[in-house]
């Protein structure tokens, strides 16, 4: 018994250690095996995100064609340049980023998957002299996504240190105002002291109680 006190001590005077440890056995793979993430981190999960027309000006609702969005590559460097912006506006970097899911369909001229410009199109965010750190990966090919031009659809999740001051609060347009910030702490106030309504009327209720 004392000896697992003393394992508890040991233990406690063990500093937790925030970090992200990214594996990584083969130096010239353009992805990592894995990652580890420990100590108190915050994690950002990104839901899917599709790219934009070649022409930024052009609606979605005028895109007839592959060429309106481009190829594999293009497509893949406007859905990585998004998630940057993503990224950036609650105070993270491409370099947090620590897993990826990308979803590419094939392209309808070739009928078949084109990785390599989805690789391409990925180095030019990871392994950068800007950003040298790369990421755990899986690729799948699908056989369609939510529209006839899209050809890739990526995931991503990102981590860093709690407590970091997030760029959200002085991004442009992502500052709540009082009288919004009010409506949210009413809601939540509202939401706490919410009472759940019996699932029984009081006349089944109270005959419940007697049998």
């Amino acid at each position: 018994m004392f000896l697992t006190f003393l394992g508890t001590i040991a233990l406690a005077a063990v500093p937790a250690q925030a970090g992200v440890t990214r594996i990584k056995s083969d130096p010239n793979a353009r992805i990592l095996d894995g990652v580890l993430v420990s100590g108190d981190m915050e994690t950002f999960f990104l839901s899917g995100q599709l790219p934009s027309p070649v022409d930024p000006k052009k609606p979605m609702t005028e895109v007839k064609s592959i060429e309106d969005m481009g190829d594999t590559k293009a497509q893949t460097i406007s859905t990585l340049q998004k998630i940057k912006t993503l990224l950036e506006r609650q105070g993270y970097k491409m370099s947090d980023v620590v897993k990826m899911q990308l979803f590419i369909a094939a392209d309808p001229r070739t009928g078949k998957m084109d990785f390599a410009g989805a690789n391409a199109g990925f180095g030019q965010f990871f392994g950068t002299a800007e950003n040298p750190n790369t990421v755990a990966r899986s690729t799948f090919q699908v056989a369609a996504l939510v529209g006839p031009y899209f050809l890739i659809e990526i995931e991503a999740v990102a981590v860093k240190p709690k407590g970091k001051p997030s760029a959200a609060l002085d991004a442009p347009g992502a500052d709540t105002d009082d009288a919004e910030q009010a409506k949210v702490e009413d809601a939540s106030n509202v939401t706490a002291s919410y009472a759940r309504p019996h699932r029984y009327p009081k006349a089944l209720r109270k005959k419940s109680s007697l049998v």
